[in-house]
């Protein structure tokens, strides 16, 4: 499924969620904008944390939700590219194998 796709999907998804799984819903988004929100750490850095933690874990639903959060909060592709090349080096193989979707995902979302 392609990013922009996936996106739309997951915000459907997410009110779903909500109303059917309220209690876990809340406590995740609570724990989330808390973490995320600006701090020592910039809303950009701690956006390029999550996206190259998501490559080492692998996750592709994450890669493409914090690559577009790591845009909105002004990381350039450049950023985000050595960002996930960390991540490689930290999760090997695995994780290299994921590049290529952290490079699809800015291809659509970046014009």
């Amino acid at each position: 499924m392609k990013t922009k796709e996936f996106l739309a999907k997951f915000k459907n998804d997410l009110e779903k969620m909500k109303s059917q799984t309220n209690a876990t819903a809340s406590g995740f988004a609570g724990l989330f904008s808390k973490t995320m929100a600006k701090g020592v750490l910039t809303v950009k850095q701690k956006e390029l944390v999550a996206m190259g933690i998501a490559v080492a874990k692998q996750c592709e639903p994450c890669i493409k939700l914090h690559v577009q959060k790591c845009l909105d909060a002004g990381a350039t592709k450049e950023e985000i590219l050595e960002a996930a090349g960390v991540a490689v080096m930290m999760g090997g193989g695995p994780a290299y194998t994921h590049i290529p979707l952290v490079i699809e995902a800015l291809d659509e979302l970046v014009s």
